[in-house]
């Protein structure tokens, strides 16, 4: 029997083509984390499974993970995120390092989850964490880099909704207010994670579900609804609005609005799946009809460093998957046109590969990306050789062209040629 030719469920496989797009995405990417000051980092792809049972939450680690056990007898997974990781990092260092502390990373991350569009089991994610700034104005600054990166990339504001809320004030309305119990409040939580994939008579009735039958006689399903259809926090009831964690919150929407990132707004369904967060939390929503979801996400989370025996680092970080981006850049046309790497195809006309090395090492000295066609095929194959590979120029080097100095160059785009010495073709190819 064949072997398959297909990736693993949920993988891609990345042809030169592909590979292009995510150079091309990764290099903008970094441009704006190292633009902002951010130092890239990496880590293995395994870590021990107890730093995603510590504080990941149930879902990911229980449903999610690519867990094993090695031949150590330990227990290990391939990561599902890195926000663990890059905490587990900072830990090892805690006394070391110089906060603020701005860190980003391009990790290969897995997830067992059912491949669809935007997601799959296997994707890059960039991570921008900033450690060292206990008020908003990490929030603040992480939110600006996000919304340049969109600015990098050629998008409008209107192509994209960044939306706020806090966790602390969500504890505060389940527990305080309400007087829900831990678990009452933590079950309601991941419901309203998810209430916008269910519909509203099958979210009410699942928290009825949850609710004791005191809290339900007492009303609190109906405050609950009032609370969640909030439009802004001058909606919320008014004990919660003189919160600090409330005030910050709208601080921080102000500070936005001042910088001109219009399209930020608070909305107090946003969750997080996550358990480690502990302040404010942001997701960016893509808005184009075709695409009207969730593409990247983050907030702060205080206590994750703490967890690894030293004192905690107050900490704010996001995380954006290479898919939804890539969906997101080709929905609303902002991919470029990318050329191939390579930026001459030599034809070798003959038997003279021997005597092309050194017209072929001017080339490459000269800066150029060289690729030789060693098939010796007809000159008229060779070409359509190039330009299946997208090659724009190919050089022709044959015993009269090393004897004489002079080459054709020929541009497989329009057709025209070009005759002269390497120094000068080398010109012409540049551009």
């Amino acid at each position: 029997m064949a072997l398959s030719t297909q990736p693993y469920k949920g993988a891609r496989d990345f042809y030169p083509e592909d590979k292009r797009v995510q150079k091309y995405m990764f290099g903008k990417l970094r441009e704006v984390a190292e633009r902002f000051g951010y130092e890239e980092y990496d880590a293995p792809i395994l870590e021990p499974l107890d730093i995603y049972l510590a504080k990941s939450g149930d879902e990911i680690v229980n449903e999610q993970t690519y867990v094993f056990e090695d031949r150590g007898g330990r227990k290990v997974v391939i990561r599902p995120e890195m926000t663990p990781t890059v905490s587990r990092m900072v830990a090892a260092k805690r006394q070391e390092l110089a906060y603020p502390l701005r860190w980003y990373s391009l990790p290969n991350l897995w997830r067992y989850e059912r491949p669809q569009r935007g997601r799959l089991r296997e994707h890059w994610q960039l991570n921008v964490d900033i450690f060292g700034v206990a008020d908003t104005a990490a929030e603040t600054e992480i939110v600006t880099l996000i919304d340049d990166i969109f600015k990098n990339f050629g998008a409008e504001r209107n192509m994209y909704d960044i939306k706020l809320n806090s966790r602390e004030l969500i504890n505060y309305l389940l527990q305080d207010y309400l007087q829900f119990t831990d678990e009452e409040s933590h079950t309601i939580s991941k419901l309203i994670d998810r209430m916008h994939k269910m519909e509203r008579s099958v979210f009410i009735e699942k928290i009825d579900e949850t609710l004791s039958s005191d809290h339900r006689e007492a009303g609190a399903t109906e405050k609950l609804l009032a609370i969640l259809d909030a439009k802004a926090i001058k909606d919320l009831p008014k004990e919660a609005q003189k919160q600090t964690f409330t005030q910050d919150l709208q601080t921080m929407l102000e500070q936005l609005q001042k910088a001109g990132i219009s399209n930020a707004s608070f909305d107090i369904t946003l969750m997080r799946g996550f358990d480690y967060y502990t302040g404010i939390v942001f997701e960016v929503f893509d808005t184009h009809p075709e695409n009207n979801r969730s593409m990247l996400g983050g907030g702060r989370y205080d206590g994750l460093v703490g967890l690894f025996g030293v004192a905690p680092v107050p900490t704010v970080g996001f995380g954006w998957g290479d898919v939804t981006l890539q969906n997101f850049l080709e929905l609303h046309r902002l991919l470029p046109d990318l050329k191939p790497e390579t930026d001459v195809y030599v034809v070798l006309v003959g038997d003279v590969a021997a005597g092309a090395q050194a017209a072929i090492a001017e080339l490459r000295a000269a800066g150029l990306n060289v690729a030789v066609d060693l098939s010796g095929k007809k000159i008229g194959d060779q070409f359509k050789n190039a330009d299946k590979h997208g090659i724009e120029y190919a050089l022709i080097v044959g015993e009269s062209e090393l004897a004489s100095g002079q080459f054709k160059l020929k541009n497989l785009k329009t057709g025209d040629e070009q005759s002269g010495d390497i120094a000068v073709l080398s010109q012409t190819i540049k551009g």
